[in-house]
């Protein structure tokens, strides 16, 4: 056998035992001590080598050793490498940079008012060919047209406002943004930062203001960070639950020039991190046991019932998902204000809207059901009624281990919030529905369920109100009713807006949705005033569809300035005014619960017809009811921004009500017998108009 030959490691060990025996290299105490203060002193034995000599000390490595930058790397899956540099924005201003940034992310439309402080961003757009500019007449006006424009074609709203009563105008949109999930992105002017915290002219704390009203905001305080601030905006508005987010731009930052060159990583979305992609993983083996538990639920529960709030819309792909797993489980669905349209309600399945003024059959569902599986929603107390009673054979089913409450949301502080679900899906709704289809057993039919549920649609349907003779009044459910049968053959490229009232109300109750993004209302702030700048807002979205703002006078009254924004930049959008000279919601409490002391309820309105054609918009008016469907078919043909006034009855609840404190089931229906006998109270009390 050939010998084996040493190994390099055996080699050098044996090289050194020779040359420290042979003397050439002795360390003092002193000189150890010298070079390495930090050790400890030779004399001194360590228990790992109590019987080493202190001249055999290991040497010190060079000082350099420690400063190497990929020596003893303690986080491997953070990246150190230099960042590459992006010089495209060397030499622009501040606001050249956000044109350029607008341009990079695809904004086609931009909503705002100039003012001082913002100045240099609007001298960068001006004359912009890459995007449109829409002035409003009120900065409020710009909030809601950012939302409306959001909620209709799914990207974010973009706002530019100056600094101070500019940027607190814009306030209340984006309260109404958080609070129905739509995603806005707020730029407002600032004073310089020289003068930030000196009361100067126009200087307020939006940042401090808006942080309760906003995902996140953010000061600029360089140039060199802007490119990074409006990608991080966008990503943040857009991401998650999408919601509104503002930036704070000081005048020197968007007058100051950009001098070096930026990290590449600020301009461009950035990857996911090792970090990230494995705790996904883990999410995902934790998901598929969820996602087990919920089929088998699913498939053992005898009265089940879809429960679809805004969350569902925002994938594309959302409501067809939907539509798969009602059909393969044949489950009935029952939407929220914001989620109507998410399910075609000509489908039989379709229970309409469930809550305070939902139909009296989705609630009653919603009460005898024994599994509840909540996508995309956040059980409202409009929708849940009195917490205590509300699905009470949900609670009972869970308890057995056969049903319960089951909530797909990708909000985790939505969970639990409200409602004690059984099993919490969090993530993607549509995502997770789609991974849940596979596990869910087919059925044919349901058939005792639905016998129940045809039976309370007989007894309690939509229909149920007082009827109009020939003569008039004209009843506001019939209006919005006639408008739904002449736009029947283009739901799909029909888009509604409101205000926030009673006609809110019968608008969702009496207009039938078919598709998603077509119902557009502000349903958690309950803005009055919404109903106008976001159907102009929708319009610039979809300008190929028929896009009608159904409102009230009083709501239309508090942004019925924006009417010249439209005729100014021919945005189409239709007013169907429903007149009934009172804050007609407000009036129906004060009836039903304030033996009918009407406090400040009833306001003179002005004449909107001359009023909308002195703004140079197309105006009519109707006050018969022979004459509704006429002038509604004149509305819907006209060319550019038109407004049709209807009078309509007065002192008209809405129906079905669930009052504040009772269940779901405790509902006020219609009662002929009994609207007489409201009527001849309000007679007897001299109520104005009966």
């Amino acid at each position: 056998m050939m010998p084996m030959r040493p190994s390099k490691s055996a080699m050098r060990a044996l090289h050194y035992q020779r040359y420290i025996a042979s003397g050439r290299m002795s360390f003092t105490t002193a000189s150890v001590a010298a070079t390495a203060p930090h050790r400890f002193s030779a004399q001194k034995r360590f228990q790992s080598t109590a019987s080493a000599p202190a001249e055999n000390t290991r040497p010190i490595p060079s000082p350099a050793f420690n400063q190497e930058p990929h020596r003893n790397e303690v986080s491997p899956l953070q990246n150190r490498q230099v960042p590459e540099l992006d010089d495209s924005f060397v030499g622009l201003s501040g606001g050249e940079i956000f044109h350029e940034m607008m341009l990079r992310l695809g904004v086609k439309h931009v909503f705002g008012y100039p003012g001082g402080a913002i100045l240099p961003v609007f001298d960068a757009i001006y004359n912009s060919k890459h995007f449109d500019f829409v002035l409003p007449r009120h900065e409020q006006g710009a909030g809601h047209m950012a939302e409306g424009y959001a909620r209709a074609s799914g990207k974010p709203g973009v706002v530019l406002v100056t600094s101070g009563p500019g940027a607190t105008n814009v306030i209340t949109p984006m309260q109404d943004a958080l609070s129905d999930g739509t995603p806005m992105v707020v730029f407002c002017g600032q004073v310089p930062t020289s003068l930030i915290g000196t009361d100067s002219f126009q200087e307020a704390d939006v940042i401090g203001i808006s942080r309760a009203c906003t995902k996140w905001n953010v000061m600029v305080k360089s140039v060199a960070e802007l490119p990074r601030r409006i990608q991080e905006a966008f990503e943040i508005a857009t991401s998650g639950r999408p919601g509104p987010v503002l930036v704070d731009l000081p005048k020197d930052i968007t007058a100051g020039i950009l001098r070096k060159p930026i990290p590449m990583n600020s301009t461009l979305p950035s990857l996911p991190s090792a970090a990230t992609m494995a705790a996904r993983e883990l999410s995902m083996q934790q998901l598929k046991g969820t996602i087990n538990r919920v089929a088998r639920l699913v498939n053992i529960s005898k009265k089940p019932i879809l429960y679809v709030g805004q969350g569902l819309l925002a994938r594309p792909d959302g409501p067809q998902i939907l539509k798969e797993l009602a059909d393969k489980a044949c489950i009935p669905v029952t939407t929220t204000l914001q989620g109507l349209g998410g399910f075609d309600e000509t489908d039989p399945k379709a229970l309409h809207m469930l809550g305070m003024h939902g139909s009296a059959y989705a609630n009653m569902a919603m009460q005898e059901a024994d599994l509840i599986i909540a996508i995309g929603a956040r059980f409202d107390d409009r929708v849940t009624g009195n917490i205590s009673k509300f699905a009470p054979q949900a609670k009972l089913a869970a308890s057995e281990n056969r049903g319960g409450i089951v909530h797909f949301e990708i909000m985790p502080k939505n969970i639990n919030k409200v409602v004690q679900a059984n099993e919490a899906v969090e993530g993607d709704c549509a995502e997770n529905i789609r991974l849940l289809l596979p596990h869910v057993e087919a059925v044919a039919e349901r058939k005792e369920w639905f016998d129940q549920i045809n039976d309370w649609k007989a007894r309690f349907p939509f229909s149920l109100y007082e009827r109009e003779t020939a003569e008039g009044p004209i009843k506001p459910q019939a209006v919005i009713e006639k408008l739904s049968d002449l736009t029947a053959h283009m739901k799909d490229r029909t888009v509604i807006t409101t205000g926030v009232g009673q006609h809110q109300m019968w608008a969702a109750q009496h207009f039938r949705w078919r598709h998603p993004r077509t119902m557009i209302t502000s349903g958690g702030l309950g803005t009055m005033g919404y109903g106008l700048p976001a159907a102009i807002g929708a319009k610039v979205a979809r300008p190929d569809a028929l896009v009608v703002d159904i409102d009230g006078d009083a709501s239309f009254n508090m942004t019925l300035t924006e009417l010249t924004t439209a005729a100014q930049f021919n945005i189409g959008v239709k007013v169907l005014l429903l007149n009934n000279e009172e804050q007609g919601m407000v009036t129906q409490w004060q009836n039903l619960f304030y033996e009918d002391r009407y406090s400040h309820t009833h306001q003179k309105n002005p004449d909107f017809v001359p009023m909308a054609q002195a703004m140079g918009v197309a105006a009519d008016r109707c006050t018969k009811p022979s004459e509704v469907e006429e002038k509604l078919k004149w509305l819907i043909e006209q060319d550019g921004p038109a407004l049709l006034e209807v009078f309509t009855d007065r002192k008209v609840p809405v129906l079905p009500m669930v009052p504040a404190g009772c269940a779901l089931h405790e509902f006020l229906v219609y009662d002929e017998a009994k609207e007489k006998e409201r009527k001849a109270l309000m007679k007897k009390r001299k109520v104005p108009g009966f």
